[in-house]
């Protein structure tokens, strides 16, 4: 029998509004972009101020050329070898990829430092236009995404335009278990928000296509036509009312404006990884990301969320193609933010940073372990735009952010080189000159073929670039007197600022080794997959960081071995990395453990003054989210759940529609499935049979799923779990 005939029999199916998900489609075309050929349709571009490029980008590449005139001043004191001039190479591209943020943090401060004498009021619109906000999500906390979607429409409807955002939870969940708890906590959220006049809405695609990019196309060509306006979230956003708000106003105050991309704040970080991001952001991020808006102008960047776009224009413009050619380099393009902002400003609509609108938050990595994953996917997306730099019609700045994504990665293999040449360089003054190093120590190793004093200025100038954006983040936070009072003062800033420091550059050579990992990995050919990503505890099993961090401490000892057969000196030298590499491990587990975290959030290091005063929505959503954590708590399992006829029928009515299969497409997984249920006696047996990709597949399929439900059950009670095991195995 059906379940929804069976459901309604017993009188206990869910509430007419579960009808379905979604609202009515209102179909749109969205076509896809040629990157070999120039966009068709192109508005008229509006102009930016070519002197803050020629000051930002200008000035770094004067300091770039004098740099790399001072080094090879160093090296040619009595003429360059192969080693030297391979190290006067890495030192030139290594060099020249600091020097813009060098200069852009200077226009960012400057901004910054006048924008907090003048301030700025904002006003809010008579009327807002229809606007979908989208909350992707992928395996991810259901307490988490309906609780904020939650707080923040709420937020909204306190402000009384309740009437003119619609709230989409666009899933591409494929654990079966997190996919129906998304389930039970939509048919709460809506139950909770009774007739308010809030509409939300849930839709779970039953083919990951494209991943988050294919899942925002398919929304804007099934419901686009709609809406005015797009304001994209990830499964971590929370935004303020007033900024959401702010952010319509912007756009129907610039018909030009294609995409409006706010700076978010990070939060509720509670290991110190997490917070010395959360810190970095806070202090240094305001300088770096108005430095960004100031010279970038109408040629800004889109960074996958937390942004509002104009429907219209994302799809008439920014249709993503698949590259050609198999993972990674081919395929579906995976950092799709970049591309996005690159083909709408081609169309000739502004691509805006509003570095000055606060409000818009995020949460961060609790790990190094778990940056490293993240920073996998991130990798191969970026370098994947080696592949779309050429293509016709860019804006010039637009292809400075699709290059500026490829050397955040590629720079990670450069340093490492850098290092090794340095020391291969090392071992050969040595080798010309037994007597390297002089008797007394000195920081620089009295280099035969070097000028040391010439070495010494350009050391000094380096550190300069290097720490400048930092510093003048830090000036700019202790001018806003509020926020440094709120952080403990003056004196508690510094000392955080030290730790930030110290820990950053004991990080940073395991980061550097983890990127150089991942950008090769990526060279020979092996994706990244798709894996969801954690937010709160980042802590794992020693034997296991032992096994992730095994090449970085093997590194650490042979720059050890290297450097002090050669002298004590150049061993003091190379310390700063070597140090991080010996200390991977001890590092790792230290900053992803939430007591120690929380231990120095008790004694104000790190603080932001976020933690000292949460923001609104953040403080909202405390309760809230509490009540979504027991609803998920006491939900039902997933056998339990195929058997209860209200939670069938609460998931029959808001299965997707089938998606369409090309003609000669199968799916494989579908037909694997199906044959594997036609064997299956009992449902205990169905679920040893299936595996979780499969069983996947059957939750997604109407069809599939009833005859899955209605199987008997096995007589035995002593059944594992249907997803107590990995993919790989069957699921019993």
């Amino acid at each position: 029998m059906d379940p929804l005939s069976l459901s309604a029999r017993r009188g206990d199916a869910l509430k007419t509004s579960f009808a379905s998900g979604m609202p009515p489609e209102q179909p749109a075309d969205m076509p896809v972009q040629s990157l070999s050929c120039a966009a068709e349709h192109v508005r008229q571009h509006t102009s930016s101020l070519a002197i803050r490029r020629w000051w930002v980008l200008g000035g770094a590449v004067l300091l770039s050329l004098w740099g790399v005139y001072e080094m090879y001043s160093v090296l040619s004191f009595a003429g360059l070898t192969f080693i030297e001039y391979i190290v006067l190479a890495l030192f030139s591209l290594t060099f020249s990829w600091i020097t813009v943020a060098f200069t852009g943090a200077i226009a960012g401060f400057l901004t910054v430092w006048k924008r907090a004498l003048l301030g700025r009021s904002r006003t809010m619109p008579p009327s807002v236009s229809k606007t979908a906000v989208l909350m992707p999500t992928y395996n991810e906390s259901p307490e988490r995404v309906f609780a904020a979607i939650e707080t923040m429409s709420r937020g909204i409807l306190s402000t009384g335009q309740g009437q003119a955002f619609d709230w989409f939870v666009i899933s591409d969940t494929t654990d079966p278990q997190i996919a129906i708890a998304e389930e039970i906590a939509f048919a709460a959220l809506r139950e909770r928000l009774g007739d308010q006049s809030i509409s939300v809405y849930y839709r779970r695609r039953n083919r990951n296509i494209a991943r988050k990019a294919g899942n925002v196309a398919d929304f804007c060509r099934r419901w686009g036509g709609g809406y005015e306006y797009l304001l994209v979230l990830d499964a971590d956003s929370l935004m303020e009312a007033s900024t959401m708000l702010e952010l319509v106003r912007r756009m129907q105050a610039d018909p030009d404006a294609g995409l409006i991309q706010t700076i978010p704040r990070l939060i509720n970080g509670t290991t110190i990884m997490a917070r010395l991001q959360q810190f970095a952001t806070r202090v240094y991020g305001p300088v770096m990301g108005t430095g960004l808006s100031w010279w970038t102008q109408n040629e800004g960047n889109f960074w996958g969320h937390n942004a509002i776009i104009r429907t219209q224009a994302f799809m008439q413009s920014a249709g993503l193609p698949d590259l050609k050619g198999k993972p990674p380099f081919g395929g579906h393009i995976l950092s799709h933010d970049f591309v996005e902002a690159a083909l709408l400003r081609r169309a000739g609509w502004k691509v805006l940073i509003a570095d000055d609108l606060e409000g818009s938050y995020e949460e961060c990595p609790p790990s190094i372990v778990d940056l490293a994953i993240r920073d996998r996917r991130w990798c191969q997306g970026n370098l994947q735009h080696s592949r779309v730099l050429p293509t016709k019609g860019l804006h010039w700045i637009s292809r400075i952010h699709l290059m500026t994504g490829i050397m955040s990665y590629l720079s990670s293999p450069l340093w490492l080189l850098l290092i090794l040449s340095g020391l291969a360089l090392a071992l050969q003054a040595q080798f010309i000159r037994p007597e390297y190093f002089s008797g007394e120590f000195s920081l620089f190793p009295s280099w035969p073929r070097m000028d040391a004093a010439k070495a010494l200025n350009l050391f000094i100038f380096t550190m300069l670039i290097l720490f400048t954006p930092k510093i003048l983040g830090l000036i700019a936070f202790i001018r806003h007197s509020a926020a440094c009072r709120a952080v403990g003062g003056i004196s508690r800033l510094l000392v955080s600022f030290v730790v930030e420091v110290v820990l950053s550059a004991l990080v940073a050579p395991v980061m550097m080794l983890i990127h150089s990992g991942a950008v090769l990995s990526i060279f020979l050919g092996r994706d990244a997959g798709w894996n969801p990503q954690r937010r709160e505890d980042g802590s794992l099993p020693i034997r296991e960081l032992i096994y992730r961090h095994r090449w970085h401490m093997i590194m650490g000892v042979f720059l050890t071995i290297a450097a002090g057969l050669n002298s004590t000196a150049l061993l003091a030298w190379l310390s700063p990395a070597i140090a991080g590499m010996l200390l991977s491990v001890p590092l790792s587990m230290v900053t992803s453990d939430q007591k120690v975290g929380e231990r120095l959030k008790q004694w104000g290091i790190l603080r932001t003054p976020e933690e000292v005063s949460q923001p609104d929505v953040q403080r909202a959503m405390l309760p809230i989210r509490a009540e979504y954590d027991a609803l998920i708590a006491s939900s039902p399992s997933f056998r339990d759940f195929l058997k209860e006829p209200r939670w069938q029928a609460l998931h029959c009515n808001l299965m997707d529609v089938p998606t369409a299969l090309r003609k000669g497409e199968v799916d494989a997984l579908e037909v694997v499935a199906r044959e594997k249920l036609s064997q299956a006696e009992t449902l205990t047996e169905a679920l040893h049979y299936l595996t979780q990709p499969e069983l996947a597949r059957v939750v997604s399929n109407r069809q599939l799923f009833i005859q899955l439900s209605q199987l008997p059950e096995e007589l035995c009670e002593n059944v594992h779990h249907a997803f107590a095991q990995p993919e790989s195995a069957n699921v019993g």
